[in-house]
């Protein structure tokens, strides 16, 4: 097992059930919006799984301060996926926030 020592981190953990709406659409988006959360000062890293089935997902992203998901959440072409969200790809979500103390890693 390995023990993570570095500094504290917050995680925005996006939990989400999809439509069948714009999928060619959503697609676009969400490449678009992985590749430019990458630019944000202060961004670590994320991962994504989506149930193809249920179409239930979660995206967790890290970020090294509270100000990083500001920036991330106001930016401004993130913001306009945020509404497309609302209209078009989701039939729920929700976003939690928490602050990561510390973390462990085990593999073969």
């Amino acid at each position: 097992m390995t023990i993570n020592h570095q500094q504290s981190s917050y995680a925005v953990i996006f939990r989400s059930t999809r439509t069948e709406h714009s999928e060619q659409l959503y697609q676009h988006h969400s490449e678009q919006m992985e590749e430019l959360v990458k630019q944000v000062p202060g961004f670590i890293s994320s991962f994504s799984h989506r149930d193809p089935i249920t179409q239930s997902g979660v995206t967790v992203a890290y970020f090294e301060t509270l100000e990083s998901i500001k920036a991330w959440r106001e930016n401004p072409e993130h913001m306009k996926v945020q509404e497309l969200g609302k209209s078009h790809f989701y039939s729920w979500y929700e976003i939690k926030v928490v602050k990561v103390e510390r973390g462990y890693e085990w593999s073969l």
